[in-house]
């Protein structure tokens, strides 16, 4: 099964692209084909960091939007699909529902074996609640809701976790998993040299190259994250 991973929260600073990075260097370390978009037209942070397999969409337009879905008519060599990664602006929410529920896209999908995802990253605040909420009574049942804690925004989820939003969501199925936070000083330096995951490990030369540790700390972030994803429908 290939998937479609819509990666939103709605809200900016929520961690949006960072989640996007991480699953772009999850497929790629597995050896799992995918195709990524950017709906960012401000900061582009997708294409920045996985320029060879992310491009940017325009997210309110249906002919922009169209393109994300015939990735999916593309059948490769081996006959299997390329997942697909699609990292959310903020407020979006809207035009995106609509290309949605116009299209019919989520039984259409469902027809072709495609696994349609909506990630909600979640910081401890009140509006990823609510937003959770919104997100669940826009799509219902049949899309998985993939609701992530984003420790890198903070640690204390007890609002989110005791929501009505997330028990609706939980009786939709929707899954909830824990995104640790990656060191800070070791994130920035990663964000300067505008590298992949992959990339940071592996470059020793520059001034905001790595150290032994940082590298290592970086590995055992991958490791964690990837049990995480290990048990998502990806």
């Amino acid at each position: 099964m290939s998937s479609l991973n819509f990666i939103g929260g709605e809200k900016g600073g929520v961690g949006k692209s960072v989640a996007a990075r991480l699953l772009a260097q999850y497929f790629l370390d597995k050896g799992l084909p995918f195709t990524g978009y950017d709906t960012d037209r401000s900061h582009t942070s997708f294409t920045r960091f996985y320029a060879d397999y992310a491009a940017p969409v325009v997210v309110d337009s249906y002919e922009g939007l169209d393109r994300v879905v015939g990735t999916f008519e593309e059948t490769l060599p081996d006959g299997q699909r390329a997942s697909v990664i699609v990292d959310l602006a903020a407020q979006t929410a809207a035009p995106l529902a609509r290309w949605v529920q116009d299209s019919d896209l989520i039984p259409l999908l469902g027809e072709m074996g495609v696994a349609v995802n909506f990630w909600h990253l979640a910081d401890p605040g009140k509006d990823s609640v609510d937003l959770l909420q919104r997100l669940v009574d826009t799509y219902g049942a049949g899309p998985n809701y993939l609701v992530v804690r984003n420790e890198g925004r903070g640690s204390d989820f007890s609002w989110l976790d005791g929501s009505s939003a997330l028990k609706n969501a939980r009786a939709l199925g929707a899954r909830v998993v824990t995104l640790t936070a990656l060191h800070e000083a070791s994130m920035r330096k990663i964000d300067r040299q505008n590298a992949s995951f992959w990339a940071a490990i592996n470059h020793r030369a520059g001034p905001d190259a790595l150290g032994l540790l940082e590298r290592q700390r970086v590995k055992t972030w991958l490791r964690t994250s990837y049990e995480m994803l290990d048990r998502l429908p990806l």
